[in-house]
């Protein structure tokens, strides 16, 4: 007699299970972990430049996902700066990075540390994954990236030698799980001409070639179905530079592609420190209670890839398979295990 009570209890568990799986797909894609890697494009100085040039890189991949040209920066309108803060997810006041990093020796940060990385937390995550960093300007490899986590860390002196260099890691036998890449090639342009000049925006067209290199790299890999592809800037540029507090040195390209993105324009409360947030919890790694970092209201949403509701053969399939499953496994552990029950 208990035994029958409690098939009947099993029974009922893995019916509410059922309905339960049924009613999440009936909701939507769940973004959380739901991509296994994550590209991270960081264009130096860009600025909301985009926005101004012809972009059809740009254009073709973030059409029907989500942007904002000018999205908010720190406080100081400078690289070290910006970088770290999209690296780490707080503020520059709290990492206290500055461009004379290069020179500096950051002891190795721990859980409790304010400057952690993302790939800190991707690291602690996933022991085995693959982490790169490919930059065109060193101190971000040298001052803000941990030196003892096991990240693949590349130099490069030119920016098609970075993009060249960032080919090579997709195509390799294992996949970054997390890569991040810096070109500097439109910021360097913006010192040397000045930040309205032609030479800038002809650099940000130039930059706008190399993204869509890289994009069409991961995209002939096949790795697009289940990667989120950012880019982002850390500032803008003004006539004369950047580092001052003018609109345009504030504004800071931000663009997410992935399956499960929204078409939407970012809201203007988005900064580019929230790369750092939206990174990890595409990856499925809660974000440490420190961050300031945030992840944007509508960014996510449902997954455009089929849903289960299209299939209706392969959902009955599913859910029964699932059911079955879920009502032996609670068979086993209120009643006992039965061999012929076993999985």
């Amino acid at each position: 007699m208990k035994k029958a009570i409690s098939l009947v209890i099993a029974l009922v568990l893995a019916f509410s299970c059922l309905t339960a799986a049924f009613a999440a797909n009936a909701e939507g894609y769940d973004s959380f972990g739901a991509y296994e890697h994550v590209f991270i494009i960081g264009i130096d100085g860009c600025g909301a430049a985009f926005s101004m040039v012809e972009s059809p890189n740009f254009d073709r991949i973030f059409a029907d996902n989500a942007y904002r040209y000018d999205a908010q920066t720190e406080n100081r309108t400078i690289s070290a700066q910006n970088w770290g803060a999209i690296l780490t997810g707080v503020a520059c006041e709290t990492h206290g990075m500055t461009n004379d990093s290069t020179d500096i020796k950051y002891p190795a940060r721990t859980s409790k540390s304010d400057n952690n990385t993302i790939f800190y937390y991707v690291r602690q995550a996933d022991p085995k994954a693959k982490l790169v960093s490919v930059n065109h300007w060193i101190n971000i490899n040298h001052g803000i990236i941990e030196k003892d986590i096991g990240v693949k860390k590349v130099n490069r002196l030119t920016d098609p030698l970075v993009v060249d260099a960032v080919v090579e890691q997709i195509q390799s036998v294992k996949v970054p799980k997390l890569m991040f890449v810096q070109l500097d090639d439109v910021d360097h342009a913006a010192h040397t001409y000045g930040g309205f000049s032609d030479e800038y925006y002809d650099a940000a067209r130039t930059a706008d070639e190399r993204l869509g290199r890289i994009y069409d790299a991961v995209e002939k890999r096949g790795l697009m179905e289940n990667s989120l592809f950012i880019v982002v800037a850390d500032h803008g540029e003004s006539e004369g530079g950047h580092g001052g507090d003018s609109p345009e040195e504030h504004a800071a390209l931000l663009a997410v592609a992935g399956h499960s993105v929204n078409k939407t324009t970012l809201g203007e409360e988005v900064h580019n420190r929230d790369v750092s947030a939206i990174a990890l919890y595409a990856l499925g790694i809660e974000k440490p209670e420190h961050f300031i970092s945030e992840v944007p209201e509508g960014l996510f949403g449902e997954s455009r890839e089929k849903t289960v509701a299209e299939n209706p053969a392969d959902t009955a399939y599913l859910l029964w398979k699932n059911f079955l499953y879920t009502f032996v496994r609670m068979v086993n552990l209120i009643v006992g295990p039965f061999d012929f029950l076993a999985f």
